[in-house]
Protein backbone atom coordinates (compact mmCIF):
# COMPACT_ATOMS: atom_id res chain seq x y z
CA UNK A 1 0.00 0.00 0.00
CA UNK A 2 1.49 3.40 -1.00
CA UNK A 3 2.37 5.49 2.24
CA UNK A 4 0.95 9.50 2.03
CA UNK A 5 4.10 11.61 2.63
CA UNK A 6 2.67 12.26 6.02
CA UNK A 7 3.17 8.62 6.85
CA UNK A 8 5.96 7.28 5.33
CA UNK A 9 7.80 10.79 7.54
CA UNK A 10 6.23 9.25 10.48
CA UNK A 11 7.55 6.02 9.81
CA UNK A 12 11.13 7.52 9.15
CA UNK A 13 10.86 9.07 12.41
CA UNK A 14 10.08 6.05 14.35
CA UNK A 15 13.18 4.13 12.71
CA UNK A 16 15.26 6.68 13.20
CA UNK A 17 13.71 6.20 16.84
CA UNK A 18 14.60 2.97 16.94
CA UNK A 19 17.70 2.85 15.92
CA UNK A 20 18.82 5.83 18.53
CA UNK A 21 17.62 3.27 21.27
CA UNK A 22 19.23 0.36 20.28
CA UNK A 23 22.79 2.21 19.81
CA UNK A 24 22.18 3.74 23.19
CA UNK A 25 21.24 0.70 24.94
CA UNK A 26 24.12 -0.59 23.51
CA UNK A 27 26.73 1.37 25.19
CA UNK A 28 26.34 0.01 28.45
CA UNK A 29 27.75 -3.37 26.80
CA UNK A 30 24.80 -5.87 25.84
CA UNK A 31 22.83 -5.84 23.11
CA UNK A 32 19.61 -4.43 23.29
CA UNK A 33 16.07 -6.33 22.82
CA UNK A 34 12.92 -5.69 20.93
CA UNK A 35 11.02 -4.59 23.99
CA UNK A 36 13.73 -2.17 25.27
CA UNK A 37 14.39 -0.76 21.84
CA UNK A 38 10.50 -0.37 21.52
CA UNK A 39 9.93 0.80 24.99
CA UNK A 40 12.34 3.56 24.58
CA UNK A 41 10.94 4.64 21.34
CA UNK A 42 7.51 4.65 22.70
CA UNK A 43 8.91 7.09 25.55
CA UNK A 44 10.97 9.31 23.20
CA UNK A 45 7.65 10.02 20.57
CA UNK A 46 5.71 12.29 20.97
CA UNK A 47 2.50 10.69 19.06
CA UNK A 48 3.07 7.39 21.32
CA UNK A 49 2.70 8.98 25.01
CA UNK A 50 1.34 12.08 25.63
CA UNK A 51 3.82 15.18 27.35
CA UNK A 52 4.12 15.21 30.85
CA UNK A 53 3.99 18.35 32.29
CA UNK A 54 7.52 19.95 33.65
CA UNK A 55 8.30 18.95 36.81
CA UNK A 56 9.01 21.47 39.59
CA UNK A 57 12.03 23.23 40.14
CA UNK A 58 14.57 21.61 42.32
CA UNK A 59 15.13 23.45 45.91
CA UNK A 60 18.50 24.89 46.86
CA UNK A 61 18.34 22.45 49.28
CA UNK A 62 17.88 19.52 47.21
CA UNK A 63 20.27 20.63 44.38
CA UNK A 64 23.20 20.88 46.67
CA UNK A 65 24.23 17.90 46.90
CA UNK A 66 26.18 16.04 43.97
CA UNK A 67 27.19 12.95 45.46
CA UNK A 68 25.23 9.85 43.96
CA UNK A 69 23.39 7.21 45.87
CA UNK A 70 24.93 4.11 46.26
CA UNK A 71 21.67 2.20 45.45
CA UNK A 72 21.39 3.71 42.34
CA UNK A 73 21.57 1.86 39.04
CA UNK A 74 23.88 3.12 37.15
CA UNK A 75 27.01 2.83 38.66
CA UNK A 76 30.15 1.89 37.09
CA UNK A 77 30.54 -1.76 37.04
CA UNK A 78 34.59 -2.29 36.48
CA UNK A 79 34.22 -5.81 34.72
CA UNK A 80 33.43 -2.97 31.90
CA UNK A 81 36.74 -1.29 32.14
CA UNK A 82 40.28 -2.37 30.84
CA UNK A 83 42.70 -1.43 32.48
CA UNK A 84 40.93 -3.40 35.79
CA UNK A 85 40.57 -6.68 34.05
CA UNK A 86 44.12 -5.96 33.28
CA UNK A 87 45.24 -5.87 36.78
CA UNK A 88 43.17 -8.87 37.42
CA UNK A 89 45.50 -10.69 35.27
CA UNK A 90 48.54 -9.49 36.83
CA UNK A 91 47.40 -10.50 39.95
CA UNK A 92 46.25 -13.86 39.14
CA UNK A 93 49.32 -14.09 37.91
CA UNK A 94 51.42 -12.99 41.14
CA UNK A 95 49.66 -14.55 43.30
CA UNK A 96 49.03 -17.94 41.33
CA UNK A 97 44.85 -17.43 41.08
CA UNK A 98 42.16 -18.85 38.72
CA UNK A 99 41.98 -15.84 36.47
CA UNK A 100 38.17 -15.92 35.51
CA UNK A 101 37.79 -16.19 39.63
CA UNK A 102 39.63 -13.01 39.61
CA UNK A 103 37.98 -11.44 37.16
CA UNK A 104 34.98 -12.58 37.82
CA UNK A 105 35.14 -11.00 41.60
CA UNK A 106 36.12 -8.20 40.54
CA UNK A 107 33.30 -7.75 37.00
CA UNK A 108 31.17 -7.13 40.34
CA UNK A 109 32.63 -4.74 42.20
CA UNK A 110 31.12 -1.14 42.14
CA UNK A 111 32.25 2.57 42.02
CA UNK A 112 30.42 3.86 45.21
CA UNK A 113 30.42 7.51 45.68
CA UNK A 114 29.77 7.47 49.15
CA UNK A 115 33.49 5.75 49.58
CA UNK A 116 35.01 8.51 47.23
CA UNK A 117 33.27 11.15 49.79
CA UNK A 118 34.31 10.26 52.96
CA UNK A 119 37.88 9.16 52.01
CA UNK A 120 38.76 13.09 52.22
CA UNK A 121 39.84 14.61 54.78
CA UNK A 122 37.67 17.25 57.01
CA UNK A 123 37.83 20.94 56.07
CA UNK A 124 40.60 23.14 56.70
CA UNK A 125 40.65 25.38 59.39
CA UNK A 126 38.58 23.45 62.10
CA UNK A 127 40.99 23.00 65.73
CA UNK A 128 41.47 19.99 67.20
CA UNK A 129 39.67 19.61 69.96
CA UNK A 130 41.47 16.53 72.93
CA UNK A 131 38.16 16.75 75.34
CA UNK A 132 35.35 16.83 72.54
CA UNK A 133 37.09 14.07 71.33
CA UNK A 134 38.03 12.12 74.22
CA UNK A 135 34.02 12.60 75.36
CA UNK A 136 32.85 10.70 72.00
CA UNK A 137 34.73 7.26 73.49
CA UNK A 138 34.83 7.69 76.90
CA UNK A 139 30.85 7.40 77.47
CA UNK A 140 28.52 5.02 79.85
CA UNK A 141 27.27 3.19 76.49
CA UNK A 142 31.08 2.45 75.87
CA UNK A 143 31.83 1.61 78.89
CA UNK A 144 29.58 -0.80 79.50
CA UNK A 145 29.83 -2.54 76.66
CA UNK A 146 33.52 -2.43 77.15
CA UNK A 147 32.61 -4.54 80.87
CA UNK A 148 30.27 -6.94 79.39
CA UNK A 149 32.42 -7.66 76.58
CA UNK A 150 35.26 -8.61 79.14
CA UNK A 151 33.24 -10.34 80.99
CA UNK A 152 32.36 -12.46 78.22
CA UNK A 153 36.29 -12.88 76.62
CA UNK A 154 38.18 -12.62 79.99
CA UNK A 155 40.09 -16.31 79.29
CA UNK A 156 40.97 -14.86 75.87
CA UNK A 157 41.96 -11.54 77.43
CA UNK A 158 44.05 -13.35 79.70
CA UNK A 159 45.45 -15.83 77.53
CA UNK A 160 46.52 -13.02 75.16
CA UNK A 161 48.25 -11.17 77.92
CA UNK A 162 50.65 -14.10 78.65
CA UNK A 163 51.78 -14.93 75.08
CA UNK A 164 52.10 -11.57 73.73
CA UNK A 165 52.69 -8.94 77.01
CA UNK A 166 49.32 -6.08 76.04
CA UNK A 167 47.00 -5.85 79.14
CA UNK A 168 43.40 -6.99 78.80
CA UNK A 169 42.64 -3.03 79.28
CA UNK A 170 44.56 -1.98 76.47
CA UNK A 171 43.12 -4.80 73.94
CA UNK A 172 39.36 -3.38 74.85
CA UNK A 173 40.09 -0.15 74.61
CA UNK A 174 41.16 -0.64 70.98
CA UNK A 175 38.19 -2.55 69.90
CA UNK A 176 35.90 -0.68 72.02
CA UNK A 177 36.99 2.55 70.14
CA UNK A 178 37.62 0.84 66.56
CA UNK A 179 33.82 -0.62 66.56
CA UNK A 180 32.00 -0.28 70.02
CA UNK A 181 32.90 -4.29 70.31
CA UNK A 182 31.36 -5.53 66.85
CA UNK A 183 28.38 -2.78 66.63
CA UNK A 184 29.85 -0.86 64.09
CA UNK A 185 31.78 -2.60 61.50
CA UNK A 186 30.67 -1.28 58.67
CA UNK A 187 28.46 -1.46 55.78
CA UNK A 188 30.36 -1.11 52.50
CA UNK A 189 31.00 -4.25 51.07
CA UNK A 190 34.40 -4.78 50.85
CA UNK A 191 35.57 -4.93 47.21
CA UNK A 192 33.25 -2.50 46.33
CA UNK A 193 34.84 -0.18 49.00
CA UNK A 194 38.95 -1.20 47.78
CA UNK A 195 38.21 -1.15 43.98
CA UNK A 196 36.49 2.40 44.35
CA UNK A 197 39.80 3.32 46.12
CA UNK A 198 42.05 1.94 43.83
CA UNK A 199 40.84 2.32 40.21
CA UNK A 200 39.11 5.78 40.90
CA UNK A 201 40.82 7.38 43.78
CA UNK A 202 39.24 11.23 44.07
CA UNK A 203 41.19 14.14 43.23
CA UNK A 204 41.91 16.96 45.84
CA UNK A 205 44.37 14.93 48.61
CA UNK A 206 47.12 12.96 48.11
CA UNK A 207 46.86 9.66 45.59
CA UNK A 208 46.89 6.93 47.70
CA UNK A 209 45.57 4.50 44.42
CA UNK A 210 48.43 2.34 44.62
CA UNK A 211 47.79 1.66 48.57
CA UNK A 212 44.81 0.33 47.79
CA UNK A 213 45.54 -1.90 44.84
CA UNK A 214 47.82 -3.30 47.02
CA UNK A 215 45.10 -4.01 49.83
CA UNK A 216 42.33 -4.90 46.65
CA UNK A 217 45.08 -7.40 46.04
CA UNK A 218 45.47 -8.70 49.70
CA UNK A 219 41.46 -8.83 49.98
CA UNK A 220 41.26 -11.54 47.21
CA UNK A 221 44.21 -13.52 47.84
CA UNK A 222 42.78 -13.30 51.55
CA UNK A 223 39.53 -14.70 50.67
CA UNK A 224 40.71 -17.35 48.19
CA UNK A 225 42.52 -19.13 51.53
CA UNK A 226 40.00 -18.84 53.37
CA UNK A 227 36.91 -19.69 50.77
CA UNK A 228 34.95 -16.93 51.24
CA UNK A 229 33.16 -15.19 49.29
CA UNK A 230 35.34 -11.56 48.15
CA UNK A 231 31.66 -10.06 47.42
CA UNK A 232 29.69 -10.77 50.53
CA UNK A 233 31.72 -9.24 53.50
CA UNK A 234 31.40 -5.92 54.85
CA UNK A 235 33.56 -3.09 56.13
CA UNK A 236 34.65 1.13 56.17
CA UNK A 237 34.71 2.99 53.60
CA UNK A 238 38.25 2.08 53.47
CA UNK A 239 37.96 -1.16 53.25
CA UNK A 240 38.91 -2.51 56.77
CA UNK A 241 37.58 -5.34 58.38
CA UNK A 242 35.87 -6.93 61.36
CA UNK A 243 36.19 -6.00 65.29
CA UNK A 244 39.61 -4.49 64.79
CA UNK A 245 39.50 -2.78 61.62
CA UNK A 246 42.17 -4.55 60.07
CA UNK A 247 43.03 -3.88 56.12
CA UNK A 248 43.45 -6.82 54.00
CA UNK A 249 47.06 -6.59 54.28
CA UNK A 250 47.32 -6.63 58.45
CA UNK A 251 44.73 -9.59 57.96
CA UNK A 252 47.44 -11.35 56.44
CA UNK A 253 50.75 -10.70 58.65
CA UNK A 254 49.33 -10.02 61.67
CA UNK A 255 46.19 -11.51 62.39
CA UNK A 256 45.95 -14.93 64.00
CA UNK A 257 43.76 -18.02 64.47
CA UNK A 258 43.49 -17.70 68.11
CA UNK A 259 41.17 -20.53 69.07
CA UNK A 260 42.57 -22.99 66.99
CA UNK A 261 39.62 -23.84 64.83
CA UNK A 262 41.27 -23.72 61.86
CA UNK A 263 40.01 -20.04 60.29
CA UNK A 264 40.86 -16.71 61.07
CA UNK A 265 37.74 -14.81 61.50
CA UNK A 266 37.68 -11.34 62.80
CA UNK A 267 33.81 -10.66 62.34
CA UNK A 268 32.29 -13.03 64.74
CA UNK A 269 35.41 -14.83 66.76
CA UNK A 270 36.11 -12.86 69.79
CA UNK A 271 38.88 -15.03 70.30
CA UNK A 272 40.72 -14.25 66.87
CA UNK A 273 39.98 -10.91 67.37
CA UNK A 274 41.72 -10.73 71.00
CA UNK A 275 44.98 -12.26 69.57
CA UNK A 276 44.61 -10.58 66.63
CA UNK A 277 44.87 -6.72 68.21
CA UNK A 278 47.28 -7.83 70.76
CA UNK A 279 49.82 -9.95 68.36
CA UNK A 280 49.92 -6.50 66.21
CA UNK A 281 50.70 -4.08 69.27
CA UNK A 282 53.40 -6.59 70.14
CA UNK A 283 55.21 -6.38 66.68
CA UNK A 284 55.14 -2.75 66.61
CA UNK A 285 57.25 -2.56 69.93
CA UNK A 286 55.24 -3.17 73.00
CA UNK A 287 57.06 -3.72 76.34
CA UNK A 288 55.72 -6.14 79.15
CA UNK A 289 55.33 -4.23 81.85
CA UNK A 290 55.82 -0.65 80.87
CA UNK A 291 53.08 1.86 81.40
CA UNK A 292 52.04 3.97 78.47
CA UNK A 293 52.57 7.45 79.46
CA UNK A 294 53.37 9.42 82.34
CA UNK A 295 51.21 13.14 83.91
CA UNK A 296 53.59 16.30 83.04
CA UNK A 297 53.80 19.46 82.99
CA UNK A 298 55.75 20.89 79.98
CA UNK A 299 58.51 23.88 80.35
CA UNK A 300 57.28 27.46 80.83
CA UNK A 301 60.10 28.31 78.81
CA UNK A 302 58.76 28.24 74.66
CA UNK A 303 62.55 27.10 73.19
CA UNK A 304 62.75 24.53 75.62
CA UNK A 305 59.55 23.47 74.94
CA UNK A 306 59.94 23.64 71.45
CA UNK A 307 63.10 21.21 71.72
CA UNK A 308 61.15 18.78 73.67
CA UNK A 309 58.09 18.34 70.92
CA UNK A 310 60.45 18.38 68.04
CA UNK A 311 60.44 14.71 67.44
CA UNK A 312 56.46 14.84 67.79
CA UNK A 313 55.47 11.27 69.31
CA UNK A 314 59.14 9.51 68.92
CA UNK A 315 60.27 8.64 72.41
CA UNK A 316 63.27 10.61 71.84
CA UNK A 317 64.17 11.82 75.60
CA UNK A 318 65.00 10.28 79.00
CA UNK A 319 63.38 11.37 82.08
CA UNK A 320 66.28 13.59 83.50
CA UNK A 321 66.46 15.47 80.23
CA UNK A 322 62.52 16.12 80.43
CA UNK A 323 63.30 17.80 84.01
CA UNK A 324 66.64 19.22 82.30
CA UNK A 325 64.29 21.38 80.30
CA UNK A 326 61.80 22.32 83.14
CA UNK A 327 59.22 19.50 82.69
CA UNK A 328 57.31 18.80 85.85
CA UNK A 329 56.41 14.84 86.31
CA UNK A 330 53.18 14.51 88.25
CA UNK A 331 53.25 11.92 89.91
CA UNK A 332 56.50 10.37 91.57
CA UNK A 333 54.77 6.70 91.92
CA UNK A 334 54.76 6.79 87.95
CA UNK A 335 58.14 8.42 87.41
CA UNK A 336 59.43 5.22 89.41
CA UNK A 337 57.97 2.73 87.73
CA UNK A 338 60.30 3.72 84.62
CA UNK A 339 63.27 3.66 86.93
CA UNK A 340 63.15 7.00 88.22
CA UNK A 341 64.95 10.11 86.73
CA UNK A 342 67.86 7.86 86.19
CA UNK A 343 65.70 5.28 84.15
CA UNK A 344 66.69 4.97 80.13
CA UNK A 345 63.52 4.82 79.28
CA UNK A 346 62.59 7.15 76.46
CA UNK A 347 60.01 9.20 76.13
CA UNK A 348 58.11 11.73 74.09
CA UNK A 349 55.99 15.33 74.45
CA UNK A 350 52.93 14.64 73.19
CA UNK A 351 50.62 17.60 73.15
CA UNK A 352 46.82 17.10 72.08
CA UNK A 353 45.15 20.92 71.31
CA UNK A 354 41.79 22.01 73.09
CA UNK A 355 40.42 23.97 70.86
CA UNK A 356 40.67 27.56 72.51
CA UNK A 357 41.77 26.28 75.48
CA UNK A 358 44.74 25.35 76.94
CA UNK A 359 46.36 22.13 75.31
CA UNK A 360 47.18 18.88 77.27
CA UNK A 361 50.00 17.27 77.76
CA UNK A 362 51.95 13.39 78.30
CA UNK A 363 54.76 11.94 78.41
CA UNK A 364 54.41 8.94 76.06
CA UNK A 365 56.55 5.58 76.72
CA UNK A 366 57.70 3.06 73.77
CA UNK A 367 54.03 1.69 74.41
CA UNK A 368 51.99 4.87 73.78
CA UNK A 369 54.06 4.89 70.27
CA UNK A 370 52.94 1.41 69.20
CA UNK A 371 49.37 2.10 70.26
CA UNK A 372 50.36 4.98 67.20
CA UNK A 373 51.29 2.40 64.97
CA UNK A 374 47.43 1.34 65.07
CA UNK A 375 46.19 4.08 63.80
CA UNK A 376 48.24 7.21 63.40
CA UNK A 377 47.19 9.83 65.77
CA UNK A 378 47.98 10.74 69.54
CA UNK A 379 44.35 11.40 70.35
CA UNK A 380 43.23 8.33 69.30
CA UNK A 381 45.80 6.72 71.43
CA UNK A 382 45.33 8.37 74.58
CA UNK A 383 41.53 7.60 74.18
CA UNK A 384 42.15 4.02 73.89
CA UNK A 385 44.33 4.23 76.76
CA UNK A 386 41.45 6.08 78.83
CA UNK A 387 38.60 3.93 77.36
CA UNK A 388 40.14 0.65 78.73
CA UNK A 389 41.27 2.48 81.87
CA UNK A 390 37.88 3.42 82.49
CA UNK A 391 36.64 -0.19 81.37
CA UNK A 392 38.81 -1.81 83.93
CA UNK A 393 37.21 0.55 86.64
CA UNK A 394 33.72 -0.11 86.20
CA UNK A 395 34.16 -3.73 86.35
Amino acid sequence: MKLSSTQAARRARVRSLWLAACLALGMAGSTASAAEASAAVASASPAAKPKKPAKPKATSRQRKSTVRSDADPDQVIYGQRADVMQFAAEVAQRQGLDVVWVRSALAQSRFMPAVAKLIMPPPAGKAKNWAAYRDRFIEPQRIAAGVAFWQANDRWLKQAEEVYGVPPEIVIGIIGVETLYGQHMGGFRVIDALATLAFDFPPGRKNRSAFFKDELEQWLVLSHREGRDPLKAKGSYAGALGMPQFMPSSVARYAVDFDGDGHIDLHASCADVIGSVARYLADFGWQRALITHLQVTPPADVTQRAELLAPDILPSFTAQEFIDHGAVFGSEAELARIGGPAGTTRLALVELQNGDAAPSHVAGTGNFYAVTRYNWSSYYALAVIELGAAVRRAR
